[in-house]
């Protein structure tokens, strides 16, 4: 059997190290790489550090408008389509890349498996929630990470093509925690180890206003403890563009980091302030409390269990939300037990052989 992939984003290349590992004798797997993510630290070093063997297609479409960027890449992914034939097209998460390779598969209807099915922001003003939401109408195999996620696809008529398979970014998350526990890594930029925050501020709804962008810098800078703002491309050139500084008070200034990096300059942190998807979920398996600039999220669990804060439109009130005192203890395990990726193997091929 063979299963092509389609990934683009940094979320994605993470997500694919255990599925990529999880293939391996079972399947013929085919990595096609849009290129949405083009630059070392948001593409090429993920495929390197996560062990996953470089991409068999790159189509190097790069930065671009929505409309511009998915167009291109669907015009790039059918004839790779057709080349491969493939038994499964799996594509992952909610980026353009998501939809494109979407589109293609089901306009040469070849069997589509969308897996971190079932999330909702309900919020639709993000791209993210379009793409995911048209992606799972399309999909003939939903392939998702929580009972919640399976409650919003049966809400939306699709129960009979989902399965509850667990979070893949368990699965690594878990892999790479052990390994930068194990090895000798120390907190970045000279930081003692509890004594700072990871912040990554990367989605338009706070990069693309200016006045909004330098209210959350603003309150970034006057936190009580330093502040490690991996600089996302997208930040830095909204910054510049509006003239925001983010070289000041308590922000420590840097590039995004490697996965591994990534992974333990978090577990040594006090606590994370973001507006990604993923790292807030990270947050929660790393015990790690997070604080969300945003007025909602798909993660719900992570909030319901008290370890993380949803900040929306009041920026006033990071500050408190980010210096609360640590949530009590949890052994709950929403998203699943590291195995994930192997239950989605087994559901492909599964399902390829029973006709879907």
């Amino acid at each position: 059997m063979r299963v092509l992939s389609v990934v683009g984003a940094r979320p994605q290349f993470v997500k694919l190290a255990p599925i990529s590992a999880a293939m391996t004798g079972r399947a013929d797997h085919v990595v096609v790489h849009t290129g949405q993510h083009y630059d070392e630290l948001m593409s090429d070093v993920f495929f390197r550090d996560l062990g996953i063997p470089a991409p068999d297609v790159n189509l190097a479409v790069g930065s671009g408008k929505h409309g511009a960027q998915t167009g291109t890449m669907l015009a790039g992914l059918e004839p790779v389509f057709e080349e491969y034939r493939p038994d499964w097209v799996l594509v992952y998460g909610d980026t353009n890349s998501t939809l494109a390779a979407a589109l293609a598969a089901v306009k040469l209807h070849l069997p589509l498996a969308h897996l971190e099915s079932g999330l909702r922001s309900f919020n639709r003003r993000m791209p993210e929630e379009h793409n995911r939401v048209l992606t799972d109408h399309a999909a003939d195999l939903l392939l998702a990470p929580t009972e919640v996620a399976m409650k919003h696809l049966a809400d939306e008529g699709l129960g009979d093509r989902s399965v509850l398979v667990g979070d893949v970014m368990t699965d690594v998350l878990y892999r790479v925690r052990d390994s930068a526990v194990a090895g000798e890594r120390t907190a970045p930029n000279g930081l003692a180890d509890g004594e700072y925050y990871v912040a990554t501020i990367h989605r338009p709804d706070n990069t693309d206003d200016a006045a909004r962008l330098d209210r959350i810098v603003a309150a970034l800078a006057g936190l009580d403890r330093p502040v490690l703002l991996l600089a996302h491309p997208r930040l830095v050139a909204a910054a510049a563009s509006a003239g925001v500084s983010l070289d000041r008070g308590s922000i420590v200034l840097t590039s995004p980091l490697a996965y591994p990096e990534l992974v333990s300059a978090v577990t040594r942190s006090r606590g994370v302030v973001t507006d990604s998807g993923g790292l807030q979920k990270e947050a929660f398996l790393l015990r790690v409390p997070c604080t969300t600039v945003r007025p909602e999220t798909e993660w719900v669990e992570t909030v319901e269990l008290g370890w993380n804060v949803l900040v929306g439109d009041r920026v006033e009130d990071l500050a408190a939300a980010v210096e609360r005192p640590r949530p009590d203890a949890t052994s709950a395990a929403p998203y699943g037990d590291g195995q994930a990726a192997s239950r989605v193997v087994d559901v492909l091929l599964t399902r390829g052989r029973e006709g879907r």
